[in-house]
């Protein structure tokens, strides 16, 4: 017999049986009624251990082909501080248009080499000499990675190991691409090289050291790629931010050009210079200095990315909740969920309920290490055991949560692969 408000394996063969339509691929659980994509999804993971986290490959790779056509034919190298999973990463890497990896630390550019992945570009400065010499171990085995660079201290550390192995590094200069406006200052906080005589003052000085060797520039223009510019229910604010990137790009571009120009007027043979990131493909792509671009966050397609103009991508990545409290009508509590964004802390942090759609978080809880309270207005039945599927707020930061993604293909679990977490790993 059923207990009262707990679903039973018989009444979810039930409510299985009723969803089922004669539909396969995308279109067999993610159109019709929003009801049949929940029921869809929780089909598929009746009987897993909850709380889990899961890629919806169909999703995943309509994203991957996504991008590639928003690069309009420039190669897209791939930000794995949004992957953060062997598998996918080399999913997206064996897609057409993609070309390399973008590390977010030394020691992950080593991981990945042991893996066998190539060409990585370790886009943050590494001080740390234990982090270092795994990079020119990998190096010296035949390895291609490069390493960034915005200081002449940075410049001496890195000369001072690679005369101690032997060894030349190849290196990128990062290039301020923020914009200084009256009262503002619109973008991130990154290089202190924001002219061409920056830049070449430090080239000059990666040229007078025996055991370095620059080799590019790349210049990330946070503000166009990283702020969202149609933000629902925020029409002014992002009427604002749109008239803010229309001023920042030509001049963010016309720096970057100034700066290429002048490093190679001056000898230095860039084999790449890389810009852009999910959300600024379309005007970084039609810069005549860029080589390559950049995109992680769109291959996951997390909810801060939501609130864009120009594209928008399927929300290939979330996480399932079980249902293990009802204290009213309208509000299930979750177990866990508290699973929240970097950056300036807000609500655009939290992870967002998901499916079924209606869910809010509570303003005074939030998104709690032990429990999620997620209000519904009506209509939607949900009882003890079932799951609530969320989005987190951003891409690879889920997968610090979880140490597998279960992968999903037309309906079923065709797949379980370790993030990071479950390889051992934790760069950051």
């Amino acid at each position: 017999m059923q207990q009262a408000g707990v679903r039973t394996p018989t009444a979810w063969a039930e409510a299985r049986a009723q969803a089922r339509e004669p539909e396969s691929g995308l279109a067999r659980y993610h159109r019709g009624p929003v009801g049949q994509r929940y029921d869809r999804y929780r089909e598929i993971f009746w009987g897993e251990r909850l709380p889990l986290a899961f890629c919806d490959l169909d999703l995943f790779d309509r994203n991957v082909a996504s991008v590639a056509e928003r690069a309009g034919g420039l190669p897209v190298r791939v930000a794995s501080k949004s992957i953060r999973c062997r598998a996918l990463l080399r999913r997206v890497l064996d897609a057409p248009g993609m070309q390399g990896v973008m590390c977010f630390t030394a020691a992950e550019a080593a991981f990945l080499s042991d893996h066998g992945f190539d060409d990585l570009l370790v886009a943050y400065p590494t001080v740390d000499e234990i982090e270092l010499a795994g990079v020119l171990a990998r190096v010296s085995a035949g390895a291609t990675i490069r390493l960034v660079v915005d200081d002449e201290a940075q410049v001496q550390r890195l000369d001072e190991l690679g005369s101690r192995g032997r060894q030349v590094l190849r290196l990128v200069m990062d290039v301020d691409m923020s914009s200084s406006l009256p009262g503002l200052h619109f973008g991130v906080r990154r290089s202190p090289i924001r002219d061409p005589a920056g830049a070449l003052s430090l080239a000059r000085a990666v040229r007078a050291r025996r055991w370095l060797r620059l080799e590019g520039v790349l210049g990330y223009e946070a503000q166009i790629a990283g702020v969202p510019d149609a933000v629902p229910g925020r029409a002014a604010l992002s009427t604002t931010v749109r008239a803010l990137k229309r001023r920042s790009i030509p001049e963010l571009r016309r720096r970057r050009a100034a700066v290429v120009e002048a490093l190679r007027g001056d000898g230095f043979a860039l084999d790449l210079v890389n810009g852009g990131g999910t959300g600024s493909l379309e005007s970084t792509r039609d810069d005549p200095s860029v080589t390559e671009l950049t995109a992680g966050s769109a291959f996951y397609a997390p909810a801060l990315f939501d609130g864009y103009r120009a594209f928008r991508h399927e929300p290939a990545v979330a996480f399932a909740l079980p249902v293990t409290r009802r204290p009213r009508p309208d509000i299930v509590t979750c177990h866990g969920g508290g699973y929240v964004a970097s950056g300036a802390a807000g609500a655009d942090r939290l992870p967002r309920p998901f499916l079924p759609e209606g869910g809010q978080l509570l303003s005074a809880e939030g998104a709690g290490e032990v429990q999620t309270p997620v209000r519904y207005g009506g209509g939607v039945d949900l009882e003890i055991g079932d799951p609530v599927f969320f989005r987190h707020a951003k891409a690879g930061e889920l997968c610090e949560r979880f140490e597998e993604l279960l992968l999903v293909h037309d309906g079923q679990i065709v797949e379980r692969v370790p993030t990071y977490r479950g390889d051992g790993q934790a760069f950051l």
